[in-house]
């Protein structure tokens, strides 16, 4: 059994431990604020801007002069894996789901003769994928240094993609990232923006027939590289909002945990006193009767 003073020093340990998750949680209450109103207002003119690109790119299919970002490289034997994950920790399973998607997307692709790179943003995804992919690790996004995410941190993403997928490095890219829900929930999500994939929409709600100028092939040559910046742009403002919604729960839960933890360590340090007062006094009793 510990000693006293022993239990003390840990139940003020534990005090200082919930001093600083409830502060965390408190910061990241406030971060979540701004991330989801910035999440939520991105995504309307994402799912937008991405049904106009699904328009044209119907249209044009895979004829001849459609724009290689629509039309792909011909071969699907190069994977391009963009895992998008947090510069720090201390945010539950957000950063482990959205590695453990990437990583089950790499075996199912290695599997099936393919070849994988990854390319990461974050550095927590780099930490959990080295051990497994180190070699196949072609690039590192560090967003460290940046406070609030912009879409020119996109754009420099995407002109890297766009310049490796022109020099032939890859032939199909795909991001990761968790999509967000509630505080509660986020979704691992995987989605293909190289060549461009886009969600076909059966239920004829959209009938107008629209005459371009110029050809489709020429504006969609032009907005695809938008497309591509717009979709990392988004993955972006999801993961952020993510991040600081599991970051808020896990220093909820934290803070708990240390209550509890408290609460038993005070009924141990007070039942050890006891017991020491308890001997002290059938010390003094015992050496009383003695004389």
């Amino acid at each position: 059994m510990p000693n006293l003073k022993d239990l003390k020093t840990r139940i003020e340990s534990v005090k200082n431990t919930r001093k600083i998750t409830k502060a965390m949680q408190m910061v990241a209450a406030a971060k979540l604020r701004r991330a989801q109103d910035a999440a939520e207002a991105g995504r309307p003119y994402a799912e937008r801007f991405n049904a106009v690109l699904g328009g044209l790119a119907a249209s044009v299919g895979n004829a001849e002069g459609a724009p290689r970002l629509l039309a792909g490289s011909g071969s699907d034997k190069v994977h391009l894996l963009v895992v998008m994950t947090a510069e720090r920790g201390l945010c539950g399973g957000f950063n482990s789901s959205i590695a453990k998607l990437a990583r089950q997307k790499a075996e199912e692709l290695t599997n099936a003769g393919k070849t994988v790179k990854v390319l990461t943003v974050g550095k927590k995804g780099r930490e959990q994928l080295k051990r497994d992919y180190a070699d196949a690790m072609v690039g590192h996004v560090d967003l460290s240094e940046v406070k609030n995410v912009a879409y020119s941190n996109a754009q420099d993403i995407a002109r890297d993609l766009l310049a490796r997928f022109d020099d032939g490095e890859f032939d199909v890219a795909t991001i990761f990232f968790n999509r967000f829900e509630s505080v509660i929930s986020q979704i691992p999500t995987s989605q293909q923006v190289i060549p461009a994939a886009f969600e076909t929409d059966d239920d004829g709600s959209e009938s107008t027939v629209y005459d371009y100028e110029p050809s489709e092939e020429g504006i969609l040559t032009d907005l695809l590289p938008r497309g591509v910046a717009t979709q990392l742009f988004s993955a972006l403002l999801e993961n952020g909002a993510s991040e600081q919604g599991a970051r808020m729960s896990a220093m909820d839960n934290a803070t708990r945990n240390a209550g509890e933890m408290i609460d038993k360590l005070t009924i141990e340090f007070n039942r050890s006193r006891q017991a020491v007062i308890t001997n002290e006094l059938i010390e003094i009793i015992s050496g009383a009767e003695a004389l």
